[in-house]
Protein backbone atom coordinates (compact mmCIF):
# COMPACT_ATOMS: atom_id res chain seq x y z
CA UNK A 1 0.00 0.00 0.00
CA UNK A 2 1.60 3.51 -1.15
CA UNK A 3 1.22 5.93 1.83
CA UNK A 4 -0.21 9.46 1.22
CA UNK A 5 3.56 10.64 1.59
CA UNK A 6 4.83 8.49 -0.63
CA UNK A 7 2.54 9.57 -3.06
CA UNK A 8 2.93 13.49 -2.17
CA UNK A 9 6.29 13.06 -3.64
CA UNK A 10 5.46 11.07 -6.39
CA UNK A 11 3.49 14.17 -7.77
CA UNK A 12 5.77 16.63 -7.17
CA UNK A 13 8.68 15.01 -8.89
CA UNK A 14 5.89 13.96 -11.81
CA UNK A 15 4.99 17.82 -12.34
CA UNK A 16 8.31 18.34 -12.89
CA UNK A 17 8.97 15.97 -15.24
CA UNK A 18 6.41 16.35 -17.44
CA UNK A 19 6.88 20.17 -17.23
CA UNK A 20 10.46 19.57 -18.63
CA UNK A 21 9.51 17.59 -21.74
CA UNK A 22 6.54 19.43 -23.31
CA UNK A 23 4.98 16.64 -24.21
CA UNK A 24 5.35 13.05 -22.90
CA UNK A 25 3.69 9.86 -23.33
CA UNK A 26 1.52 7.83 -20.92
CA UNK A 27 2.90 4.42 -20.93
CA UNK A 28 6.45 5.78 -20.69
CA UNK A 29 5.77 8.26 -17.88
CA UNK A 30 4.22 5.12 -16.11
CA UNK A 31 7.62 3.36 -16.51
CA UNK A 32 9.78 6.19 -15.20
CA UNK A 33 7.92 6.50 -12.09
CA UNK A 34 7.45 2.68 -11.84
CA UNK A 35 3.30 2.52 -11.71
CA UNK A 36 0.72 0.92 -13.62
CA UNK A 37 -0.89 3.72 -16.34
CA UNK A 38 -3.98 3.18 -13.86
CA UNK A 39 -2.23 4.42 -11.15
CA UNK A 40 -0.55 6.91 -12.88
CA UNK A 41 -4.14 8.16 -14.31
CA UNK A 42 -5.27 8.57 -10.60
CA UNK A 43 -2.12 10.79 -9.94
CA UNK A 44 -2.98 13.07 -12.52
CA UNK A 45 -6.61 13.29 -11.66
CA UNK A 46 -5.08 14.57 -8.55
CA UNK A 47 -3.26 17.02 -9.87
CA UNK A 48 -6.05 18.63 -11.16
CA UNK A 49 -6.96 19.79 -7.35
CA UNK A 50 -3.99 21.47 -7.01
CA UNK A 51 -3.90 25.54 -7.27
CA UNK A 52 -1.35 27.58 -7.30
CA UNK A 53 -0.53 31.30 -6.21
CA UNK A 54 1.49 32.52 -9.12
CA UNK A 55 1.06 33.76 -11.63
CA UNK A 56 -2.65 34.32 -10.56
CA UNK A 57 -4.17 33.37 -6.86
CA UNK A 58 -5.72 30.07 -7.20
CA UNK A 59 -4.34 29.39 -10.88
CA UNK A 60 -4.85 25.56 -10.76
CA UNK A 61 -2.59 23.30 -13.22
CA UNK A 62 -3.76 22.70 -16.26
CA UNK A 63 -3.30 19.48 -18.17
CA UNK A 64 -4.17 16.82 -20.43
CA UNK A 65 -3.88 12.92 -21.28
CA UNK A 66 -5.81 12.46 -24.31
CA UNK A 67 -4.39 10.33 -26.71
CA UNK A 68 -1.92 8.95 -24.86
CA UNK A 69 0.41 12.15 -24.44
CA UNK A 70 0.75 13.93 -21.45
CA UNK A 71 1.12 17.60 -21.46
CA UNK A 72 0.78 20.07 -18.22
CA UNK A 73 0.98 24.22 -18.23
CA UNK A 74 0.69 26.43 -15.98
CA UNK A 75 2.94 24.81 -13.57
CA UNK A 76 6.01 26.50 -13.70
CA UNK A 77 6.64 27.65 -10.59
CA UNK A 78 6.71 24.46 -9.22
CA UNK A 79 9.45 22.87 -12.12
CA UNK A 80 12.75 23.84 -10.29
CA UNK A 81 14.48 20.83 -8.65
CA UNK A 82 13.28 19.12 -5.80
CA UNK A 83 15.39 19.63 -2.10
CA UNK A 84 16.57 16.91 -1.10
CA UNK A 85 14.88 15.25 2.38
CA UNK A 86 16.96 14.11 5.23
CA UNK A 87 16.47 10.51 5.23
CA UNK A 88 16.94 10.62 1.14
CA UNK A 89 20.34 12.15 1.17
CA UNK A 90 21.45 9.95 3.92
CA UNK A 91 20.24 6.88 1.82
CA UNK A 92 21.12 8.42 -1.13
CA UNK A 93 25.03 9.18 0.58
CA UNK A 94 25.31 5.65 2.34
CA UNK A 95 24.98 4.15 -1.07
CA UNK A 96 27.49 5.94 -2.77
CA UNK A 97 30.39 5.65 -0.33
CA UNK A 98 29.59 2.07 -0.24
CA UNK A 99 30.10 2.43 -4.23
CA UNK A 100 33.34 4.42 -3.29
CA UNK A 101 34.47 1.20 -0.82
CA UNK A 102 34.47 -0.97 -4.79
CA UNK A 103 37.80 -1.37 -5.86
CA UNK A 104 38.82 0.91 -8.73
CA UNK A 105 39.23 4.26 -9.15
CA UNK A 106 36.52 6.22 -6.88
CA UNK A 107 37.73 9.97 -7.64
CA UNK A 108 34.32 10.11 -9.62
CA UNK A 109 32.25 9.19 -6.47
CA UNK A 110 34.29 10.67 -3.96
CA UNK A 111 33.05 14.39 -6.19
CA UNK A 112 29.71 13.58 -6.62
CA UNK A 113 29.77 12.36 -3.04
CA UNK A 114 31.33 15.90 -2.10
CA UNK A 115 28.23 17.95 -3.74
CA UNK A 116 26.28 16.45 -2.51
CA UNK A 117 26.91 16.61 1.37
CA UNK A 118 27.47 20.58 -0.11
CA UNK A 119 24.23 20.74 -0.92
CA UNK A 120 22.49 18.96 1.28
CA UNK A 121 24.10 20.67 4.46
CA UNK A 122 22.44 19.29 7.95
CA UNK A 123 20.78 16.85 6.18
CA UNK A 124 23.86 14.76 5.03
CA UNK A 125 25.23 14.63 8.74
CA UNK A 126 22.76 11.57 9.85
CA UNK A 127 25.17 9.61 6.80
CA UNK A 128 28.54 10.42 8.66
CA UNK A 129 27.87 8.51 11.61
CA UNK A 130 27.11 5.09 9.23
CA UNK A 131 30.08 3.07 8.88
CA UNK A 132 30.79 1.56 5.18
CA UNK A 133 33.08 -2.02 4.62
CA UNK A 134 33.30 -4.32 1.85
CA UNK A 135 34.93 -7.45 2.42
CA UNK A 136 35.20 -9.51 -0.27
CA UNK A 137 36.30 -13.24 0.46
CA UNK A 138 40.44 -13.65 1.08
CA UNK A 139 40.63 -10.51 1.68
CA UNK A 140 41.13 -7.73 -0.89
CA UNK A 141 43.02 -10.46 -3.13
CA UNK A 142 39.90 -11.64 -5.18
CA UNK A 143 38.42 -8.05 -5.75
CA UNK A 144 42.26 -7.29 -6.76
CA UNK A 145 43.00 -9.71 -8.88
CA UNK A 146 39.50 -8.86 -11.04
CA UNK A 147 40.83 -4.91 -10.76
CA UNK A 148 44.12 -5.94 -12.25
CA UNK A 149 41.98 -8.71 -15.35
CA UNK A 150 40.24 -5.59 -16.34
CA UNK A 151 43.00 -3.04 -16.03
CA UNK A 152 45.07 -5.46 -19.02
CA UNK A 153 42.28 -7.09 -20.74
CA UNK A 154 42.56 -10.54 -19.21
CA UNK A 155 40.78 -13.47 -19.19
CA UNK A 156 40.30 -15.40 -15.73
CA UNK A 157 39.41 -18.61 -14.42
CA UNK A 158 36.97 -19.24 -11.40
CA UNK A 159 36.22 -22.39 -9.40
CA UNK A 160 33.00 -20.99 -8.34
CA UNK A 161 30.27 -22.08 -5.76
CA UNK A 162 26.71 -22.57 -7.31
CA UNK A 163 24.65 -22.36 -4.17
CA UNK A 164 21.24 -23.35 -6.10
CA UNK A 165 23.15 -26.99 -6.93
CA UNK A 166 25.62 -27.23 -3.94
CA UNK A 167 28.36 -27.30 -6.10
CA UNK A 168 32.02 -25.78 -7.50
CA UNK A 169 31.64 -25.46 -10.65
CA UNK A 170 34.96 -24.55 -13.35
CA UNK A 171 34.82 -21.54 -15.61
CA UNK A 172 36.56 -19.47 -17.80
CA UNK A 173 35.13 -15.48 -18.07
CA UNK A 174 36.12 -12.70 -20.42
CA UNK A 175 35.40 -9.49 -17.63
CA UNK A 176 33.20 -6.71 -18.17
CA UNK A 177 33.23 -4.70 -14.86
CA UNK A 178 32.40 -4.19 -11.18
CA UNK A 179 29.63 -3.43 -9.84
CA UNK A 180 27.61 -3.11 -6.29
CA UNK A 181 23.88 -4.64 -6.04
CA UNK A 182 21.63 -5.10 -3.57
CA UNK A 183 24.98 -4.97 -0.65
CA UNK A 184 27.28 -7.39 -2.79
CA UNK A 185 29.96 -6.97 -5.27
CA UNK A 186 29.57 -8.77 -8.59
CA UNK A 187 31.79 -9.83 -11.27
CA UNK A 188 30.29 -9.38 -14.67
CA UNK A 189 31.75 -11.13 -17.23
CA UNK A 190 31.13 -12.99 -20.72
CA UNK A 191 30.93 -17.07 -19.12
CA UNK A 192 32.76 -19.06 -21.91
CA UNK A 193 30.81 -22.42 -20.22
CA UNK A 194 27.60 -20.66 -20.47
CA UNK A 195 28.11 -18.73 -23.68
CA UNK A 196 26.88 -15.60 -21.99
CA UNK A 197 26.93 -12.71 -19.55
CA UNK A 198 26.86 -13.78 -15.90
CA UNK A 199 26.94 -12.11 -12.72
CA UNK A 200 29.57 -13.62 -10.09
CA UNK A 201 28.89 -12.61 -6.54
CA UNK A 202 32.54 -12.47 -5.10
CA UNK A 203 31.81 -13.66 -2.16
CA UNK A 204 31.66 -17.15 -3.90
CA UNK A 205 34.19 -17.29 -5.68
CA UNK A 206 36.84 -20.11 -4.02
CA UNK A 207 39.70 -19.49 -6.25
CA UNK A 208 40.66 -16.93 -9.16
CA UNK A 209 43.50 -16.86 -11.32
CA UNK A 210 44.36 -14.61 -13.67
CA UNK A 211 44.99 -15.73 -17.26
CA UNK A 212 47.53 -15.28 -19.50
CA UNK A 213 44.91 -14.86 -22.61
CA UNK A 214 43.38 -11.66 -23.55
CA UNK A 215 39.96 -11.25 -22.86
CA UNK A 216 37.49 -11.34 -25.76
CA UNK A 217 34.05 -10.26 -24.96
CA UNK A 218 31.70 -10.86 -28.27
CA UNK A 219 29.82 -7.89 -29.48
CA UNK A 220 26.42 -8.92 -29.02
CA UNK A 221 27.05 -9.05 -24.85
CA UNK A 222 25.20 -6.65 -23.07
CA UNK A 223 25.51 -5.55 -19.81
CA UNK A 224 22.93 -6.89 -17.02
CA UNK A 225 20.09 -4.71 -16.01
CA UNK A 226 20.30 -4.28 -12.66
CA UNK A 227 18.41 -1.30 -11.82
CA UNK A 228 15.82 -3.13 -10.70
CA UNK A 229 17.59 -5.81 -8.71
CA UNK A 230 18.85 -9.03 -10.33
CA UNK A 231 15.95 -11.12 -10.10
CA UNK A 232 13.82 -10.75 -13.21
CA UNK A 233 10.65 -13.13 -13.03
CA UNK A 234 9.28 -14.12 -16.45
CA UNK A 235 6.05 -15.52 -17.55
CA UNK A 236 7.89 -18.77 -18.88
CA UNK A 237 9.13 -19.50 -15.13
CA UNK A 238 7.62 -21.93 -12.24
CA UNK A 239 4.16 -20.43 -10.89
CA UNK A 240 4.37 -20.61 -7.12
CA UNK A 241 1.35 -20.11 -4.70
CA UNK A 242 2.33 -20.21 -1.17
CA UNK A 243 0.15 -19.07 1.74
CA UNK A 244 1.47 -17.73 4.80
CA UNK A 245 0.75 -17.66 8.48
CA UNK A 246 1.54 -14.18 10.82
CA UNK A 247 5.71 -15.16 11.31
CA UNK A 248 6.35 -15.69 7.70
CA UNK A 249 4.47 -12.35 6.19
CA UNK A 250 8.33 -11.54 5.56
CA UNK A 251 8.38 -13.82 2.87
CA UNK A 252 5.73 -11.20 0.33
CA UNK A 253 8.54 -8.55 1.12
CA UNK A 254 11.63 -9.68 0.45
CA UNK A 255 11.04 -11.92 -2.55
CA UNK A 256 9.45 -10.47 -5.42
CA UNK A 257 5.82 -11.64 -6.06
CA UNK A 258 3.62 -11.33 -8.54
CA UNK A 259 0.67 -11.10 -6.35
CA UNK A 260 -0.02 -10.60 -2.26
CA UNK A 261 -3.35 -10.82 -1.53
CA UNK A 262 -5.20 -11.03 2.24
CA UNK A 263 -6.34 -14.20 4.16
CA UNK A 264 -8.05 -15.57 6.92
CA UNK A 265 -6.26 -15.04 10.33
CA UNK A 266 -3.68 -12.36 9.18
CA UNK A 267 -2.60 -14.79 6.48
CA UNK A 268 -1.28 -14.06 3.25
CA UNK A 269 -1.24 -15.83 -0.27
CA UNK A 270 1.16 -14.68 -2.24
CA UNK A 271 1.80 -15.76 -5.88
CA UNK A 272 6.11 -15.65 -7.43
CA UNK A 273 7.64 -17.07 -10.65
CA UNK A 274 10.98 -18.92 -10.55
CA UNK A 275 13.20 -20.83 -12.81
CA UNK A 276 14.03 -23.11 -10.35
CA UNK A 277 11.81 -24.57 -7.52
CA UNK A 278 14.83 -25.93 -5.42
CA UNK A 279 15.06 -22.68 -3.55
CA UNK A 280 11.15 -23.28 -2.91
CA UNK A 281 11.78 -26.04 -1.31
CA UNK A 282 14.40 -24.92 0.83
CA UNK A 283 12.48 -22.33 2.07
CA UNK A 284 9.30 -24.12 2.85
CA UNK A 285 11.37 -26.60 4.88
CA UNK A 286 13.05 -23.57 6.64
CA UNK A 287 9.09 -21.96 7.21
CA UNK A 288 7.76 -25.34 8.61
CA UNK A 289 3.67 -24.36 9.77
CA UNK A 290 3.79 -21.17 9.04
CA UNK A 291 3.94 -21.89 5.34
CA UNK A 292 1.90 -24.05 2.74
CA UNK A 293 2.30 -24.77 -0.61
CA UNK A 294 -1.08 -24.66 -2.71
CA UNK A 295 0.48 -25.26 -5.93
CA UNK A 296 1.86 -26.55 -8.32
CA UNK A 297 0.68 -29.94 -6.35
CA UNK A 298 3.99 -31.88 -7.90
CA UNK A 299 6.03 -29.09 -5.62
CA UNK A 300 3.88 -29.79 -2.91
CA UNK A 301 4.26 -33.10 -2.53
CA UNK A 302 7.48 -33.31 -3.17
CA UNK A 303 7.97 -30.97 -0.01
CA UNK A 304 6.23 -33.35 1.95
CA UNK A 305 8.38 -36.01 0.78
CA UNK A 306 11.64 -33.78 1.58
CA UNK A 307 10.03 -33.29 5.10
CA UNK A 308 9.31 -37.15 5.87
CA UNK A 309 13.49 -37.93 4.56
CA UNK A 310 13.90 -35.31 7.12
CA UNK A 311 11.65 -36.57 10.06
CA UNK A 312 12.95 -40.39 8.84
CA UNK A 313 16.86 -39.51 10.02
CA UNK A 314 15.46 -38.76 14.15
CA UNK A 315 13.96 -42.61 14.20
Amino acid sequence: MVTSAERLRRLLALVPYVVSRKVVGLAETAAAFGVTERELVDDLNLVWCVELKAPDPYCPIDLSYEGGEIVVSQAESIARPLRLAADEASALLVALRMLAEVPGDGSAVARVIAKIEAAAGAAAAASAQVSIQIDPPNGHGVAAQVRAALADGRRVHLRYYVPGRDEATERDVDPMRLLVVEGHTYLEGWCRRAEGVRLFRLDRVLDMAVLDVPAQVPDEAEHVDVDHGLFRPSESDERVELELSAPARWVAEYYPCESVEEAEEGRLRVVLRTPDTRWVRRLALRLGEDARVVSPPALAETIRADAAAALALYD
